[in-house]
């Protein structure tokens, strides 16, 4: 796959659909399938851990790095191909620079500040805990700052990103 195919995948999800799953061909069971999960890359934890500083450490990636791009040409290997893959648990340990995490797991909207660190919590796509609706989070990041707001999901199907953020966007 071509790198402007790539992208592209990322834009095949509208309305509420991914067209790699058209409802026409995925409607009924056509036998077995297989599907890859792949949990934990957490870059920079392997050096926090040799180094036993884990909560200062993991300002290197090199080992996750090495290792989830040997994950990546197996998965491309295999034939027949997977119907997706599909990546859980922790992205990222640390990073140098972080300005802010994003998580998930709560089931509605949370955060707070700890020494210049914005934690940042979704709610859920799917079942809620709190009053919060289905929906997703659009984080815009510029070299000056990160801004990030949460769509229900009808309010980002019917009326998209909103202008402000969209602007963000458009280089200087």
């Amino acid at each position: 796959m071509s790198t402007a195919e790539a992208r592209g995948v990322f834009h095949r999800a509208r309305g509420r659909t991914l067209d790699a799953f058209p409802s026409e061909k995925e409607r009924e069971w056509k036998g077995p399938f297989y599907f890859i999960q792949g949990a934990d890359p957490q870059f920079g934890l392997m050096k926090a851990w040799s180094t036993g500083e884990c909560d200062s450490g993991g300002d290197e990636w090199g080992q996750e790095t090495r290792l989830t791009e040997q994950a990546v040409r197996a998965v491309n290997r295999l034939n027949p191909k997977p119907k997706f893959f599909v990546l859980c648990g922790d992205l990222v340990h640390a990073m140098p620079g972080v300005k802010a995490v994003f998580s998930g797991h709560y089931h509605r909207n949370a955060g707070g500040i700890y020494q210049n660190l914005d934690m940042v919590v979704s709610s859920a796509i799917g079942c809620q805990l709190g009053k919060d609706t289905h929906g997703l989070r659009v984080v815009v990041v510029t070299a000056e700052k990160i801004v990030h707001r949460y769509y229900s999901l009808d309010e980002l199907s019917e009326k998209g990103v909103e202008d402000d953020l969209m602007d963000l966007l458009k280089e200087k």
